[in-house]
């Protein structure tokens, strides 16, 4: 059983330790007759979501180093390689952004007879609507988008997304996600319709309220709403759950919820872009990734939720148990999964977002 250090867990950006590690650093990789690549992976991946030793584990384990460039949203990862891949192997893009890149032929199909942890996965996870039988991409991590905030500045946790879209109780003490598709598809849902709604009334609408919010919101956040929480800059935060819990592990007085309205229900996945240059070696690593112990070092590093059912044996109570990593049945229930609706729609929220930004 990997050794649990909730409560006392290492700053992220820190190194860890512990049983998991150890044993994900002793694998060996198995044999698939895999084409002769040079022993190098560029990996396009989000801050802080690999754990400390993964890399490095993976390098004595197959030989084969790893180049980890960082983007911030989703749109930054689509636009770098919309105009053709500049060298990528690896990339993580959210479950609607897949969807997306396989209709713009982006992405290439993963040969599932190279993954020998496939077998790891909760089968939940293989029915995706968005990638049916799982052709161009597979699960990394799942969670949710709600509120992070300072106990200490609440009289009581927030229970609706009005704190952060319609009210200046916390003028200047706010930030929202520098994300077009989830800013705007949270407005839809506070105001009542579907996070996929397309009506361009309804996405006007969202417009406006932003306008009009946006003296009281302190800045739209390149995924570190987290950081500015932690060092007292904002005292609400719209967020993943994964990077609030890295935070509330470290400061009591942080705080997280999924407003009465519902939240935002994404899956990060693994995927190849086309034109990837060393695309066997992208497979091994998926499937390096996959293994129980280490999926299960990587999951209680970055505390976001595993479709590893494998993993789960090696992960603690405390991890497995927390609401804000497994949300209970009622936030799912009214949560919804971002869904990709094609150019038009996607049109109608850029222009929407460049009007909120220039205002």
């Amino acid at each position: 059983m990997m050794k649990t250090r909730y409560g006392y867990r290492p700053s992220r950006r820190r190194f860890l330790a512990g049983v998991g590690a150890t044993a994900a650093a002793g694998l060996t990789l198995p044999k698939f007759g895999w084409a002769a690549e040079e022993p190098k992976l560029n990996f396009y991946n989000w801050d802080t979501y690999i754990g400390e030793t993964t890399l490095d584990d993976f390098k004595k384990a197959s030989g084969i180093e790893v180049k980890m460039d960082l983007f911030a949203d989703n749109d930054e990862l689509f636009a770098k390689l919309k105009e053709g891949n500049p060298g990528y192997d690896l990339i993580v893009p959210t479950n609607d952004y897949v969807e997306r890149m396989i209709s713009e032929d982006m992405l290439v199909e993963i040969d599932h007879s190279k993954i020998s942890n496939l077998a790891n996965i909760e089968d939940v996870f293989m029915k995706a609507v968005f990638d049916p039988g799982r052709r161009y991409s597979l699960p990394y991590m799942w969670g949710t988008i709600g509120i992070g905030y300072r106990k200490s500045a609440l009289a009581n946790p927030p229970t609706s997304w009005r704190s952060l879209y319609d009210s200046d109780e916390f003028s200047g003490r706010i930030a929202l996600l520098a994300d077009s598709g989830v800013v705007i598809g949270i407005g839809l849902k506070y105001l009542g319709y579907s996070f996929n709604d397309a009506d361009p009334a309804h996405i006007k609408e969202v417009e406006a309220l932003l306008i009009r919010q946006k003296g009281h919101i302190k800045t739209f956040a390149e995924d570190n709403g987290q950081d500015l929480l932690a060092s007292g800059e904002v005292d609400l935060t719209m967020e993943w759950n994964g990077d609030i819990l890295q935070v509330m592990d470290e400061d009591d007085d942080i705080g997280y919820s999924v407003p009465e309205e519902g939240g935002l229900l994404w899956e990060d996945t693994l995927a190849i872009p086309t034109g990837a240059p060393h695309p066997e070696n992208a497979h091994r690593f998926i499937d390096y990734i996959l293994d129980a112990q280490v999926g299960a070092s990587i999951a209680e590093f970055i505390y976001y939720a595993t479709p590893n059912k494998a993993a789960k044996q090696y992960l603690p109570a405390d991890y497995l148990e927390n609401p804000a990593i497994f949300p209970p049945p009622e936030t799912v229930e009214k949560s919804e999964t971002a869904i990709y609706l094609g150019e038009e729609r996607q049109r109608l929220i850029d222009e929407a977002w460049t009007r909120i930004n220039a205002a």
